[in-house]
């Protein structure tokens, strides 16, 4: 990539929220007709770097540099005048206006004060066709699919500013024929001396299409390699920030733990197209299963349909081998299933209401909004839970919002564990949350597995999974990949079914 002149140069960049940093000195490097990913788990600083390049943030520390001249663009039109354009994962043009109108909106071609819609139409046909891509203009966008949707994306982030492209997720939502037809487009463009930075989760997708790759970790600065010559093993390394090693697990899960007898809750073949492909699976009473898998991978998405958020559109469930239909969170809670979420402060708790009002919800949905809880009931709820979790402050009145992030993740575990659920998953568990927390949430885990509970447990730490779980699924780009039982759960083994290419087909 020597031949390659440099186009974008950022040094030393950095940007606090309220005082914790986002990014702490990061270094990035773009050059002409080069495709370079940005890689990195939840809170690596990606989305941050991108929207100081783009205009949405301004950078507290640094410089940026772009053909040489220093800039520090003040807004998205700014950075598009200067030649730097986005397309994000949910497309920004408008479905109800035709092609050609997307194309050029607010800067459509006038005559007498007019919009010139033959003129328009003839530009985006022209516009278009440079990408391959011959379709009716006058048509309304909503009538194409959404690859056709990302290309015109494409050509007008292009059209408008023609130096750096930026994609973050383009290709989220698409088939395997569809993210051809895109890459198509953007080698093309690389081609053409266009500098391209894409964010994306699937490996397969960063060794197909990319040059160069940077990855972050924590608002820090990993490395920065040429994809011709960097390991998968070593990239996810990087991203994991962890070497390849044999860990021991401390509190090694074991068959003995396991219920005997008991019928265990059984997916076969369930999937959802565009989701994450048909798998199997099988929890027993008293088993911890881990899912493990890189940020896009689908962990939270196999968690989404175990719980019935989204609905299966292939195959069957089974508990106390007879088959039900999870067609609704409702359905799932039920059957005795629980989930605490990822996302907590957004998916988990209702800031203003009090913990006692937090702790009490999923109680109140399986006895139907019909049937309050009484104030004493929630009440006593709250004061058993506070005791055994040991929620602090042990103010059951007081809004969860005020609690640390450790304390509402125990608050949420005490929800789910006050309907006695005999399958519980966890998305996430432990992150976000201080060292004495941790070590509560995964001894609580422990015992929970004792008595008898069947828990899935998802993380992105290997080496958590590696000293709770009885057996754990890697998934990668959307299907479950491998499973590991016993000894076989280790880091090394981990990380090498994350890092094994899968087939191209689409989930």
């Amino acid at each position: 990539m020597s031949e390659f002149q440099s186009l974008l140069e950022a040094r030393g960049i950095g940007k606090s929220f309220l005082g914790i940093a986002a990014l702490d000195s990061v270094d990035f490097s773009l050059k002409r007709g080069e495709i370079h990913a940005l890689l990195g788990e939840n809170g690596a600083g990606k989305s941050t770097l991108i929207k100081i390049f783009t205009g949405v943030y301004t950078r507290d520390r640094g410089t940026i540099h772009l053909d040489g001249a220093d800039v520090a663009p003040g807004n998205v039109g700014e950075a598009q005048t200067l030649g730097i354009g986005t397309v994000y994962q949910e497309v920004n043009l408008l479905e109800n206006l035709t092609v050609a109108e997307n194309l050029f909106l607010g800067r459509q071609p006038r005559r007498l004060g007019l919009v010139n819609r033959r003129e328009m139409s003839r530009r985006a046909r022209a516009l278009l066709q440079r990408y391959g891509l011959d379709i009716d203009v006058d048509a309304l966008l909503s009538s194409y699919s959404v690859a056709v949707r990302q290309i015109v994306a494409i050509a007008r982030a292009v059209d408008l500013s023609g130096k750096v492209l930026v994609l973050d997720e383009p290709t989220a939502s698409l088939d395997t024929h569809e993210v051809e037809m895109v890459f198509a487009v953007l080698r093309q463009l690389r081609d053409e001396g266009l500098g391209i930075i894409i964010i994306t989760h699937f490996l397969n997708q960063v060794y197909a299409i990319a040059d160069r790759v940077t990855v972050l970790r924590n608002g820090r600065l990993v490395g920065s390699r040429d994809i011709s010559g960097l390991p998968r093993m070593e990239l996810i390394s990087m991203m994991l920030g962890r070497e390849l090693q044999h860990i021991t697990r401390e509190q090694q899960a074991s068959d003995e733990t396991l219920a005997p007898g008991a019928a265990p809750i059984r997916f076969s073949g369930y999937g959802k197209r565009g989701s994450v492909a048909p798998f199997d699976l099988e929890i027993r009473p008293g088993e911890v299963v881990g899912i493990a898998g890189l940020l896009g991978s689908g962990r939270t998405e196999t968690a989404f349909l175990l719980f019935g958020i989204d609905r299966a559109d292939s195959g069957t469930v089974s508990v106390d081998d007879a088959e039900v239909k999870l067609t609704s969170p409702e359905a799932a809670i039920s059957k005795g299933f629980g989930f605490c979420p990822e996302e907590r402060k957004s998916d988990g708790i209702i800031g203003d209401f009090s913990v006692a009002d937090n702790i009490a919800l999923a109680l109140q949905a399986r006895q139907g909004w019909a049937k309050p809880l009484s104030s004493r009931q929630k009440a006593a709820l709250a004061e058993r839970f506070i005791k055994s979790l040991d929620i602090r402050p042990a103010d059951a009145n007081r809004p969860i919002k005020f609690l640390s992030g450790g304390n509402q993740q125990k608050a949420i575990l005490a929800r789910w564990l006050a309907t006695d659920p005999r399958l519980l998953i966890l998305d996430e568990p432990t992150r976000g949350i201080d060292i004495g927390a941790h070590a509560e949430i995964l001894k609580m885990i422990g015992k929970l597995c004792a008595d008898g509970m069947s828990l899935i447990v998802i993380s992105s730490e290997i080496e958590e999974l590696t000293a709770i779980a009885h057996r754990v699924v890697v998934l990668s780009d959307r299907r479950h990949v491998a499973e590991l039982r016993g000894n076989e759960v280790t880091a090394d083994n981990i990380m090498h079914a994350i890092a094994t290419p899968t087939t191209p087909e689409a989930a």
